[in-house]
C-alpha cells in the first residue's frame, strides 16, 4: 500500500527547492498536500505543478499564525494520517562568530529552528490523539558538523536535529514517526538567496559559484530520497556522497574532521583571496 495514499501532508518552505518537489511528488503520490510559504507566486507555480494540492501563506517565525493555521486546518482533516514536513530554511552569510550579529543570529533561529518547533507543537495535539503520523524535520550536512563561519547556521541545524532525536526517542511504542534529514549539497538557491551582511554582500556571487560546484544533487531527486525514506519509516536521512562522506569523517573522526573540512569551507563562505586568519580560521 502507498505511504501516502489516504494522507494529508503539510509542507513549509515548498515554494522552491526541496519543498517545491516535496510538495509536487507527494501529490503524484496521492497525498492531499498542503504547500506552505511566505512566496505566493513560488506557490502558484508549485500548484499548477502538483495534484490535489492546496497552498497557503505562512511565516513559520510568526507563532500567532502558526497556531490560527494549525487551529484552522486540524478540524478538516478528518481523521486522515498527517504527515508534517518542515523543511523551510533560510541562510546567512556574515563572516566569521565574531562579524555576526546577534539580531542576525536570532533571525536566523526564528526560522530554521523555532519554525519546526512552533509547527511540530502546533499539530502535536492531533498526532498525539490518532497515535499515528510522521512528522520530518530537515536538518543540513550542517547538523552533522560543525563548519566556520557558519556560526548560526550550523548551530540552527544541529539544533533541529537534537530536537527530533529527542522526540524519536520520547515516541519510542507510538505509532507516530519521526525523521531527521540531512542533505549535502543540492542545487537550489539558497545561497544566492541567503541574507549577506556588509562585504560579504559584495562577494555574494563568490559563494553562489563555489556552492554550485559541490551542489551535485537536483532538488527532484533530494524529493525523491527523502519521501522513499518516509515511506520506509527511516528514522534517518542521509541526501548525496558528500552528506555520507561528512557523517563518516564526524563520526571516525570527531575532533579532525574540523582541519580536514576547513578549506573547503573557506571555499564557500569566505570572500575571494580573503585574509582566513582574518576570519576566524
Amino acid at each position: 500500500m502507498n505511504y501516502f495514499n489516504n494522507s494529508v501532508v503539510i509542507i513549509t518552505g515548498a515554494a522552491s527547492g526541496i519543498g517545491q518537489q516535496l510538495a509536487i511528488q507527494a501529490s503524484q503520490q496521492g497525498a492531499a498536500v498542503i504547500a506552505t510559504d511566505i512566496n505566493v507566486p513560488g506557490l502558484e507555480e508549485t500548484r499548477k505543478a502538483g495534484n490535489n494540492m492546496m497552498i497557503q501563506l505562512l511565516d513559520v517565525a510568526d507563532k500567532d499564525a502558526v497556531q490560527a493555521f494549525a487551529e484552522g486546518l486540524i478540524p478538516t482533516l478528518n481523521g486522515k494520517k498527517l504527515i508534517l514536513i518542515n523543511n523551510a530554511g533560510v541562510a546567512l552569510l556574515s563572516g566569521s562568530f565574531h562579524e555576526t550579529t546577534m539580531e542576525d543570529i536570532e533571525w536566523l533561529f526564528n526560522i530554521n529552528f523555532w519554525g519546526v518547533v512552533r509547527m511540530t507543537k502546533a499539530f502535536y495535539p492531533y498526532f498525539i490523539s490518532r497515535n499515528e503520523g510522521h512528522i520530518v524535520n530537515i536538518s543540513s550536512v550542517f547538523g552533522l558538523g560543525g563548519f566556520s563561519n557558519q556560526s548560526a547556521y550550523s548551530p540552527s541545524k544541529f539544533a533541529v536535529r537534537g530536537f527530533t532525536e529527542t522526540l524519536r526517542m520520547e515516541l519510542i511504542g507510538t505509532g507516530i514517526c519521526t525523521s531527521t534529514v540531512h542533505p549535502g549539497g543540492i542545487n537550489t538557491a539558497i545561497t544566492s538567496n541567503a541574507k549577506a551582511r556588509g562585504r560579504y554582500a559584495a562577494h555574494q556571487h563568490h559563494s553562489v559559484r563555489e556552492f554550485a560546484k559541490v551542489a551535485g544533487t537536483s532538488p527532484e531527486k533530494a524529493a525523491k530520497i527523502i519521501l522513499e525514506g518516509i515511506a520506509r519509516k527511516k528514522q534517518r536521512i542521509l541526501i548525496g556522497k558528500d552528506a555520507r562522506m561528512i557523517d563518516i569523517a564526524t563520526r571516525l573522526f570527531p575532533v579532525s574532521y574540523s582541519s580536514m573540512a576547513a578549506k573547503q569551507s573557506r571555499k564557500l563562505f569566505s570572500e575571494p583571496n580573503a585574509n582566513n586568519n582574518a576570519h576566524g580560521f
